[in-house]
């Protein structure tokens, strides 16, 4: 998690992650975690930099929530083909997806039992286990 007391916490945070730490990517750090635990698009982050009178394009958006994501700063969560989030919150859980307003909310871990195979390919380990639940209304 990056630390935004002040730029040169967040700065050096990203320094230790191997990021450079551009005007763009301290700002779009300061929207992603300045509010909590958090899921976001690339769409949904670039309107809230928008907003805040940030000056980006949305190419640069999706590049810095990958960079992001590969530093572990971020984890992606594959909803379909055409939508994927990016969420604050790094520590193993799950999630729900509701179908009728394109969300998405944690399922703590100690809420869902995990179902993980046993017998894997030869020197390969699990690295995390993914669970989406879909949800929609009942008609």
């Amino acid at each position: 998690m990056i630390d935004l007391r002040s730029n040169a916490e967040a700065t050096k945070d990203l320094r230790a992650v191997g990021l450079r730490p551009t005007r763009q990517r301290l700002a779009l750090a300061r929207l992603l975690f300045g509010h909590g635990n958090r899921h976001v698009t690339a769409e949904s982050l670039y309107d809230s930099a928008l907003d805040a009178g940030i000056k980006v394009s949305l190419a640069t958006v999706y590049n810095t929530l990958h960079q992001f994501t590969s530093a572990g700063l971020l984890r992606q969560v594959v909803v379909d083909s055409t939508r994927c989030y990016f969420d604050t919150n790094i520590e193993n859980h799950h999630h729900f997806y509701f179908e009728d307003t394109g969300e998405i909310a944690d399922i703590p871990n100690d809420r869902i039992n995990a179902v993980a195979p046993t017998d894997l390919p030869r020197d390969m380990e699990i690295s995390r286990v993914d669970i989406v639940v879909r949800l929609r209304h009942t008609r």
